[in-house]
């Protein structure tokens, strides 16, 4: 059933009203393919613009913060934690992971997910000077916890 839609098929915001409080947390990932070069380039720190993955950490975290303004009928969210790991994989790539986390009524999922994006998005924008090529790919929930759907993991989440 579609919650976001009511019987007469209109948008519509989720009554989280009577939901109980319960603790929940998401992780996402997200995936940036590019050229070698520009990844040696961020890994030795060596991009002009400084600390690619500094930025896209912080980029990530207000934007899990900002996903009620940018995602149409999301509740605005008290975040207890948002975290996210950037390191290289393999010899042209970049996995990102967010973690949100709180006590509330409803998931955070859509928090987890567009603070991988936004993450992804800013590797590139720093790096698109060098690499306009890169390849933002496998936005995805990896896992969730807590709330009345339980648990759910991603197959082939490590």
């Amino acid at each position: 059933m579609l919650t976001h839609l009511d019987s007469q098929g209109r948008a519509n915001m989720v009554d989280v009203t009577d939901k109980a409080v319960t603790s929940r947390e998401a992780v996402a990932e997200a995936l940036v393919r590019m050229r070698p070069e520009t990844l040696e380039l961020i890994v030795a720190g060596g991009h002009p613009k400084g600390d690619v993955f500094a930025v896209a950490r912080i980029a990530g975290i207000q934007a899990a913060k900002k996903t009620h303004e940018l995602i149409p009928l999301c509740h605005p969210l008290l975040l207890t934690s948002v975290k996210l790991e950037l390191s290289a994989e393999g010899r042209d790539a970049v996995r990102i992971q967010a973690r949100c986390k709180l006590a509330g009524q409803t998931g955070v999922e859509m928090e987890a997910l567009t603070a991988a994006s936004v993450a992804a998005l800013t590797i590139y924008d720093m790096c698109k000077a060098v690499d306009r090529g890169m390849i933002i790919e496998n936005v995805r929930l990896l896992e969730k916890s807590g709330g009345k759907s339980g648990t759910f993991k991603a197959e082939d989440a490590s």
